[in-house]
């Protein structure tokens, strides 16, 4: 019963951390072109900029905090990103330079921890046969903030581009309350180890944690994974302006039904999936619907047939949660906020490159000038990067049963 509350807990965080971030995707078009002075190919270029240099910090500090959260707890890991995230949403919403909101992502880029110390809390209080269904909850928490985030931001954005900033500093500073009094330690001292930089450096984590048999395969295949859907969150408000004329409110609700989708994909059919199938065939379900979905949004040019296909794009949920599962078996208690620091370095590395190569693709295709208008074209480099996801965990199947 103590365990069921804590997972409910950690969801209820997840779920509104999810919101404050949800609230501004919408709106981040319209404010990088107010400041910049620019057209919607600029300020995609600009808002690559800034996913690039928010998943630098990540990447830098992930093992870090995943080390910090293994030495002296979850809980206070979570609070102490919590209040950062909470003061920085807020110096956002008074920024008038581009050069203040660059820097404010930097430093939201160190804060925002929540989700690998959070998937950490999880696997301490789990067994095995139990992760892949909650880390699969962890996924629906995350599908319903962003079904409520982008959907209030959007109607926020009525008020004017900065209110949904003001919005998520007063969700983050209610999620780091509600962690405060609600959230309990999971990790017990026996299960603590103390902290080496040579672990916490985010290069060595990779090469440590990669040492364990059969890892490293599904590292890469995580990675492709996570640069192909970095997609979304890069491009997904600008290529439905560009292509569609679409509002921030329309942006907002595109997000939402996307994030419902995505709920009970990772909430529900999950379980029944892993249940009949496998952590492996659920994995392969994924690829294949994101390739689908990915190749038919390169040509779409009806924003219903978009919203007609989202619950096939939402299918891909399916690989996260068995992946995840898959590798924290094979590692230890102890090692559980290693492996999600270097998850976290490894989600970094794909937005670090990502941004630059998806915005740089959508302005030759949507900018001035463009060789062929066709902002949907960025979308054929997920789809053959779910091809190689496929491919590769084949390969691995192959090899494990020899």
């Amino acid at each position: 019963m103590q365990d069921r509350a804590a997972i409910f807990f950690i969801l209820i965080t997840l779920a509104l951390d999810a919101i404050g971030f949800g609230l501004i995707m919408p709106v981040m078009p319209d404010l990088l072109r107010e400041v910049t002075g620019g057209d919607l190919a600029r300020a995609a270029l600009w808002g690559g900029a800034l996913v690039g240099g928010f998943a630098v910090m990540q990447f830098l500090f992930g093992p870090v905090i995943g080390n910090l959260s293994d030495r002296f707890g979850r809980k206070p890991i979570l609070l102490a990103s919590l209040a950062v995230l909470s003061g920085d949403y807020v110096v956002l919403a008074l920024a008038g330079s581009v050069w203040v909101i660059f820097a404010a992502r930097l430093v939201n880029g160190v804060a925002s921890s929540t989700y690998g110390t959070s998937m950490a809390y999880i696997s301490d209080i789990s067994t095995p046969q139990e992760k892949a269904q909650r880390f699969g909850l962890v996924g629906a928490a995350f599908g319903a903030g962003f079904v409520l985030g982008p959907a209030i931001g959007g109607l926020l954005a009525e008020y004017g581009v900065r209110a949904p900033f003001v919005a998520a500093a007063i969700v983050s500073g209610l999620n780091m309350l509600f962690g405060l009094f609600v959230v309990r330690e999971s990790l017990t001292p026996e299960n603590r180890r103390p902290f080496e930089w040579r672990r916490a450096n985010p290069f060595g984590s990779f090469k440590h944690v990669g040492k364990l048999p059969g890892l490293g395969r599904y590292l890469t295949i995580y990675m492709i994974h996570e640069f192909a859907f970095t997609v979304y969150p890069v491009i997904w408000a600008y290529f439905t302006i560009a292509r569609f004329g679409w509002t921030p409110g329309q942006v907002g609700l595109s997000l939402a039904y996307y994030g419902i989708g995505f709920a009970l994909v990772q909430g529900v059919l999950i379980r029944i999936v892993i249940a009949r199938l496998g952590r492996r065939a659920a994995m392969m379900i994924g690829f294949v619907a994101g390739f689908v979905s990915f190749s038919a949004l390169v040509w779409l040019e009806s924003g219903l047939l978009v919203l007609i296909m989202i619950p096939i794009s939402a299918l891909s949920g399916l690989v996260m949660p068995a992946l995840r599962a898959e590798m924290s078996d094979m590692v230890s208690n102890s090692q559980q906020g290693e492996l999600q620091g270097a998850l976290a370095s490894l989600h970094a590395v794909g937005m670090i490159v990502a941004p630059f190569v998806y915005t740089w693709t959508f302005a030759m295709f949507a900018g001035e000038g463009a060789i062929w208008f066709l902002p949907g074209a960025v979308f054929a480099i997920p789809a053959l990067l779910n091809v190689i996801s496929f491919l590769l965990l084949r390969a691995t199947r192959e090899r494990s049963a020899e």
